[in-house]
């Protein structure tokens, strides 16, 4: 299920809905907590992690069940974006120019749609990674009910996505604070310029504009 994004009154457009932002900022909240947890129970030198999240006990009873509701918020988002995260044909020329993007040079690349393939590399990560994070969990919060040697392949598979989706989101964050200027803004109040929206995703504002123009 896709949202239809659409030119607002005031000279901005709409890039994500009240649903949208609510799923993402759910999604992101609980993956924090799942991250600061997991690294509290990773390495003995973070384990004072656990006490700001409320403890040692409260952590280890909340973790699994944070998993549970990240899980839960993935697959909506995957419901609301999965078909605008499709690759395209135009997908190929915007990686062979990720040079231009990397040094900001937002003119040299290739016009991209809703979300850009760097993004839609990110949602499948976050996707891909989150459905293994939730089978091995299952598999580790119910350790008696699996084979050792089950359990053993679990941890280390489990570490192996935890650790993916914290470079995923290390990169995520940078990307709408630092790379795209106006991003981050987006995800809160929902709309962006229509400038902005014409230069980093010029191929969805061109739709928009010709979607609105359709239907007067």
């Amino acid at each position: 299920m896709s949202s239809e994004p659409y030119l607002l009154p005031n000279g901005r457009v709409l890039r994500y809905t009240f649903r949208e932002r609510l799923i993402h900022w759910f999604a992101g909240v609980s993956y924090v907590y799942l991250l600061l947890t997991g690294l509290a129970f990773w390495s003995p030198w973070l384990f004072w992690l656990a006490f700001v999240c409320g403890g040692d006990t409260v952590s280890r009873e909340l973790h699994p069940w944070f998993g549970v509701l990240f899980t839960v918020a993935v697959i909506l988002m995957y419901r609301m974006w999965g078909r605008d995260m499709k690759e395209t044909p135009h997908d190929k020329s915007w990686w062979e120019n990720i040079g231009h993007y990397i040094r900001n040079q937002d003119e040299l690349m290739p016009s991209a749609d809703r979300f850009n393939p760097g993004q839609k590399l990110l949602f499948w990560g976050f996707f891909v990674n989150g459905l293994l994070l939730l089978i091995t969990g299952v598999i580790l919060w119910f350790p008696q009910s699996v084979p050792l040697f089950l359990r053993g392949l679990a941890g280390i598979v489990h570490a192996i996505c935890a650790l993916l989706t914290i470079g995923l989101f290390i990169i995520h964050v940078y990307m709408g604070t630092a790379m795209e200027r106006g991003a981050f803004g987006s995800v809160i109040r929902g709309d962006v310029s229509r400038a902005w929206a014409a230069k980093h995703h010029r191929t969805w504002f061109e739709n928009i504009v010709r979607d609105s123009t359709s239907r007067r």
